[in-house]
Parts: C-alpha cells; sequence; structure tokens
C-alpha cells in the first residue's frame, strides 16, 4: 500500500478518535475512544472492540509479526472490557451519560502464547496519539453486568490486571444508584505500578464509607499484600476487608482476569458432572460455600459472575 492508500483508509475505514490517553507506564494505557457517531447504548460490566489496520506501525520490542499478501489491507479488531473513570473531581461522580467517549484500560501484549503468531493489535494500539484515528465498534455487548443485584447487597469485585476494567464501571454505576449494600474491589497484579486506577480506588475509599480496595502483588511484598484472591478467600482476609462473612444470601461475585484465577468449571453435557481446574480457582472456594456460578448453557444465573478477559 501507498502512504496515499494509508491516509484513504483511515478516512474511509476508521470510525473513532483517540481524545485521550495516559500512559500508566510503557505497557499499560488508559485511552478514551470517540467514536463519529453518538455512542452505542451500553450497559456497565459490557466490552466493545477497537481496531487499526494491519498496515499500522507496530511498537519496537515486541515479537516480530509476519504478514501474508493482501493483510496489509486488514483491520486486526480485538474486544476490551470499557472502564470508567469514576470520580471527574475527588468526591465528585462523573457524569459518564454526558461524556462522548468511551474509555478502555489495556496492557501491552509483547509476546504470544504461540511463537508462530505474534500479537497483532496491542503494538499497533500503544502507538497512538491523541488525536489519531481508530476503528470503534458499532454495537457494545456482553451479558457480564449488574442484573440481579439488589440495592442491599453486598459486591465485591476480584480481578486480575486489566481485568478491573469493567469492575471500575460496575462500581460508579452502584454508586449512582446510591446502593447500600457493602462493596469491594480487589485487584492482583505483580507490580504495584500495574494498578493504573489506584489513586482513583483510594478517593473513592475516602469519599465512600461503604467501599474498600484492596491491591495485592505478588513480586512486591511491600507494596500491598503479596497473595493471590484464592488466598484472600481462603484465609478469611477478604471477610475482615468486607466487615461480613461470605453469605451466599447476600453477596454477589464478579470475577475478571486470569482464568487460573477464575477457574471455570467443565459440566458434562449428559451427566452434568461438573469438573474443576486442577488449579483451585475462586469459582470452586466459593460454590463448596454455598454460591453458585453463572451457567450460560443451563442458563442459570447464580450469585458468582465471570468474564473470560483472555
Amino acid at each position: 500500500m501507498t502512504p496515499e492508500q494509508f491516509t484513504e483508509f483511515r478516512q474511509t475505514r476508521y470510525n473513532g478518535t483517540v481524545v485521550a490517553l495516559r500512559k500508566v507506564h510503557s505497557d499499560l494505557m488508559m485511552i478514551r475512544v470517540k467514536p463519529d457517531a453518538p455512542k452505542p447504548p451500553h450497559e456497565p460490566g459490557q466490552y466493545g472492540t477497537l481496531g487499526l489496520g494491519n498496515f499500522e506501525p507496530r511498537m519496537p520490542g515486541c515479537q516480530e509479526e509476519t504478514l501474508k499478501d493482501g493483510d496489509e489491507a486488514k483491520i486486526v479488531l480485538r474486544a476490551y472490557s470499557i472502564s470508567c473513570p469514576i470520580y471527574s473531581e475527588p468526591g465528585k461522580l462523573i457524569d459518564m451519560f454526558a461524556q462522548d467517549y468511551i474509555e478502555f484500560y489495556i496492557v501491552l501484549v509483547r509476546e504470544g502464547t504461540d511463537p508462530a503468531k505474534a500479537p497483532a493489535l496491542t503494538p499497533r494500539l500503544f502507538m497512538l496519539k491523541e488525536g489519531d484515528r481508530i476503528s470503534i465498534g458499532k454495537k457494545i455487548g456482553g451479558h457480564y453486568t449488574l442484573h440481579g443485584v439488589q440495592p442491599n447487597q453486598n459486591v465485591i469485585f476480584l480481578s486480575t490486571g486489566t481485568g478491573e476494567a469493567p469492575h471500575n464501571f460496575m462500581l460508579w454505576e452502584l454508586m449512582r444508584r446510591e446502593h447500600k449494600g457493602k462493596m469491594l474491589s480487589a485487584c492482583c497484579v505483580r507490580y504495584q505500578k500495574d494498578l493504573g486506577y489506584l489513586q482513583t480506588h483510594h478517593d473513592v475509599e475516602q469519599h465512600n464509607s461503604q467501599y474498600r480496595y484492596l491491591q495485592l502483588t505478588t513480586r512486591e511484598a511491600k507494596a500491598g499484600q503479596k497473595v493471590y484472591i484464592q488466598d484472600l478467600i481462603t484465609s478469611g482476609e477478604l471477610e475482615n476487608a468486607l466487615g461480613s462473612r461470605l453469605d451466599p444470601e447476600n453477596t454477589h461475585v464478579f470475577l475478571c482476569g486470569n482464568p487460573k484465577m477464575i477457574g471455570i468449571p467443565h459440566v458434562d453435557s449428559k451427566t452434568g458432572e461438573k469438573t474443576y481446574p486442577e488449579t483451585l480457582g475462586v469459582i470452586q472456594i466459593l460454590e463448596e460455600r454455598g454460591f453458585k456460578a453463572d451457567d450460560a448453557k443451563t442458563k442459570l444465573v447464580g450469585n458468582v459472575h465471570f468474564e473470560k478477559y483472555w
């Protein structure tokens, strides 16, 4: 493709503009995209798609990519949960209905799990600047929402890394509703620098006595509690922080992030027998305490809800 064709591609096939971009560090960012058309209707917890042409530049230091003939003119698309800044200033909820942008929280994937297939989109997203054009999905979807949560129930958000993005939006919605139950978020990362919304959550704690935020690091004992999400539950620390026991009758738990943390069980289609993953996950821990995870196959809506983040 020629430079002229690149320009035409961006004009005709991109439908959004990067209006803000903040790098938390070299491999983590918040990005706000304004669609050309009005924002699609959506609910907190859902996801949208972002895309860029294969001809766009890639971040140096990432796994090398090999394109086939004709691939250069294709758009690579990926789904990302929608995040939320929560406050416009400390203590003041932002009016998300009045905003014309959609916020995403994205980590740079430098190496693919498949040696033969390099990460396609994030190395390109991390080359963007404010004012650049991008493709954004015309629809927003997903079943990971606050449906079924009652005003006086406790709500717990457990995540790893950028998996806390949808939880930020859900937390904003609960506070907008003046939720009466207790609310707690816990996010597990390698290093404290990977907690891009840390100050925001400290601000929420300061201005909302019903809310607690737990920062968990796996490689920095001093930065937070050096434990995994599963350990937080089995040790009783989560209940201590919440100030209430994990009661299936009045508690909803939301899980987003590393599949090993979530631990989605396999259910035999014929016998209905449930088999949990070898690595102990949160779903098994909670179901052994009387909770029930959502089951899309049987359409069971439980009190443990999860999103497959990757």
